[in-house]
């Protein structure tokens, strides 16, 4: 029979092994409060490449008005220079050169509703952003600061113009279209009888002197009628890849027939290797005719016209595309800033004669295509025409 086995008494220091293992359990308590840490410093690491990788812009700033967060997005549509201690600065420092922003982030305290989709327009940048206000607050209810979120809307508004400017164009052009048809039938006749007059007295200097400025007058009025017809006339372009340098050349052939062109020379630093735009190559070449023939008429029969062209990359809002940029520079007596804000609008012009339409054809010409145009110019200093092309169409691009 099998002795049953009594339990053997277990030593005292058991409990001191126990006590160690409790110990040893207590501080593995550590590690959670280091995971803790862990989270904590990747939920900082996540919410800083969420904000960074934003494509809106995110401002935020403390009661006092020093900021306290601001994204890569933020600098861009500021134009602003990142700096290593932008945190903590004035944002009033940061944004000097926007003082309808600054105006606009110190009312955040004190105004009782804060908006929500505005907009507004940066100078002298001329970008339209759309914003939201919002207070930053703590876990007791009490604001601390506040922030805005804002996106830079400038090719929107852009677009949106351009389709403000077709429905005009589309209401005036059936009006302009019915008018310039009636008005044409006279002065072709006009311009045909006074010919007529003019053979038979070919006796009368007097005579022939007047008949030739009526000939003229009926002929310039004439094409200021084709210019309003071209100009009102929605433009259906024939897409082609079309070389910037073949465009410009054209242009210049066809700018010395239009225009008197005397002492002034060109220098083309157009280059070959430039890739070809998606454009209508009529339209590109009349758009370049009209800058040279303004150009000419400006430079009164001397000096330089340089006409450069380089390749570059256009932010379209949501991505950047490949364009080139060509610019028109004149050494003519330039403008003074309130006429360079106007010069491409219809109908505008400083001559004596002329419809004022060349340059306003030109923006339309660049719409079209789904470019830019702007200028640069001073008094006495010339005149540099930009011009912005995409290499490929919009939805090509996406």
């Amino acid at each position: 029979m099998t002795k049953s086995r009594r339990p053997r008494p277990r030593p005292s220091g058991r409990a001191g092994k126990r006590g160690s293992d409790d110990g040893r359990r207590g501080r593995a308590s550590a590690p959670p409060r280091a995971g803790g840490r862990a989270r904590h410093a990747r939920d900082e690491a996540f919410f800083r490449y969420l904000v960074t990788g934003m494509r809106n812009g995110v401002l935020a700033f403390t009661r006092d008005g020093r900021l306290a967060l601001i994204n890569d997005e933020a600098y861009r549509i500021f134009d602003a220079a990142p700096r290593r201690d932008d945190l903590g600065r004035p944002v009033a420092k940061l944004l000097q050169q926007h003082p309808e922003v600054v105006r606009v982030l110190n009312s955040a305290f004190d105004v009782h509703l804060l908006p929500n989709r505005a907009e507004l327009r940066l100078r002298p940048s001329g970008k339209v952003i759309g914003y939201t206000l919002g207070l930053v607050r703590d876990d007791a209810g009490e604001v601390i600061g506040a922030a805005m979120f804002f996106k830079d809307l400038t090719r929107v508004e852009q677009l949106e113009e351009r389709e403000r400017l077709r429905d005009r164009l589309a209401a005036v052009g059936e009006m302009a279209a019915a008018i310039a048809h009636e008005v044409k039938n006279p002065l072709a006749g006009i311009e045909v009888m006074a010919g007529l007059l003019r053979r038979k007295t070919a006796d009368a200097p007097d005579v022939q002197t007047v008949l030739t400025d009526i000939i003229t007058e009926a002929k310039m009025a004439n094409a200021i009628v084709q210019e309003v017809l071209e100009f009102v006339r929605p433009i259906r372009l024939q897409v082609e890849r079309t070389a910037v340098r073949e465009a410009v050349q054209s242009a210049i052939q066809l700018a010395d027939t239009k225009a008197q062109r005397g002492g002034v020379t060109i220098d083309v630093r157009v280059p070959a290797s430039l890739p070809p735009v998606h454009g209508d190559r009529y339209q590109l070449t009349q758009l370049f005719t009209n800058l040279l023939t303004n150009a000419y008429e400006a430079m009164d029969g001397s000096g330089r016209i340089t006409i450069s062209a380089a390749g570059r990359s256009i932010d379209d809002g949501d991505d950047r595309r490949a364009a080139v940029l060509v610019e028109v520079a004149d050494q003519g007596p330039g403008m003074s800033a309130e006429l360079a804000e106007r010069v491409f609008k219809p109908f505008f012009t400083t001559k004596s004669h002329g419809s004022g339409l060349g340059l306003a054809i030109v923006r339309k010409i660049v719409d079209a295509h789904d470019g830019s145009i702007d200028l640069q110019t001073a008094p006495g200093h010339g005149t540099t025409i930009r011009v912005t092309l995409p290499v490929t169409a919009l939805d090509e691009g996406r």
